[in-house]
């Protein structure tokens, strides 16, 4: 299964950055031998639209580009669910065991996510109830990858 973290926006150069792309590479190594034969950041542009409407819409046009036609769609959104890492890689595993060939996680733009394609999401996730920078969003979406990674690897990386 081919596994792709998509963002709205260009990520700066700078630590977040580095710190993003430093498990992506992790999770995409230790990915390797589970079924996952890619994992790889996909950066959007951001829709240059006046009216936050019409933004998320084009925004959701491009990451369904992105995409391509039949991949499975985790959202994280700040109405998702608040699940466990544990839950996270089960849900991860649960989709390339049952054939899924590519899953997008994706993380809106700064005016969110369009409804619509929030409603095509399988699972719609949060990360607690805080709001957290873009940047810090893809950092922690980058590294529950690698930690799911670990989980189902039975790695000790992930302790109770």
């Amino acid at each position: 299964m081919r596994l792709l973290l998509l963002c709205v926006g260009r990520a700066k150069p700078g630590p977040e950055r580095d710190l993003v792309e430093r498990y992506i590479g992790r999770a995409a190594a230790a990915g390797r031998s589970l079924g996952f034969s890619a994992i790889e950041l996909r950066e959007i542009d951001e829709s240059r639209a006046r009216r936050a409407q019409d933004r998320k819409l084009e925004e959701a046009k491009a990451i369904r580009a992105a995409l391509g036609g039949a991949a499975q769609i985790f959202a994280c959104d700040e109405t998702g669910k608040n699940i466990s890492s544990a839950d996270f890689a089960a849900q991860l595993g649960g989709a390339r065991d049952s054939g899924v060939a590519t899953l997008g996680l994706v993380i809106g733009g700064a005016d969110g996510l369009d409804p619509g394609f929030r409603a095509e999401a399988r699972l719609a996730i949060a990360f607690g109830a805080m709001t957290w920078p873009h940047q810090l969003a893809r950092v922690l979406a980058a590294e529950q990858l690698y930690r799911a990674m670990t989980i189902l690897a039975g790695h000790p990386y992930h302790r109770i």
